[in-house]
């Protein structure tokens, strides 16, 4: 069951009629973030760009392609067919921390807590050694 938080409603609801009536529809990502930028700018003043999260609004679920145009550092989003996306580029991953999908490294209590052994090539140092 999802905590509810009247503040939090409310916050949303403001988003909700800031984006019907003020935002005009930018695109969606493949994870169904909706995003948008302002209807009107005055001259001189840069537009305004937000998303719409699609289930619980977490930051990491922004695609690098849309990360950037949110930030005004490009017009409009990279198309597929963008120089900057590269073959050998693992498609985009958001963060996992706190999810059953979330990496635990070899040795870590959650991945079993048994690590490998070394190899001979350590020898630890003692403060008594000169």
């Amino acid at each position: 069951m999802e905590n509810f938080s009247l503040i939090r409603r409310l916050s949303q609801f403001g988003t909700l009629m800031q984006t019907r009536f003020c935002g005009r529809e930018a695109g969606r990502d493949q994870f169904g973030n909706v995003y948008y930028r302002s209807r009107k700018t005055p001259k001189g003043v840069r537009e305004k760009r937000w998303v719409m999260y699609a289930g619980e609004p977490e930051a990491s679920k922004v695609p690098p392609e849309w990360h950037i145009w949110l930030h005004h550092t490009i017009d409009a989003p990279l198309p597929e067919s963008s120089p900057f996306h590269k073959p050998w580029q693992k498609p985009y991953k958001p963060n996992a921390t706190g999810t059953n999908e979330a990496y635990f490294p070899p040795g870590h209590v959650l991945a079993g807590g048994k690590r490998a052994r070394t190899t001979g090539d350590y020898q630890a140092w003692t403060p008594d050694e000169s």
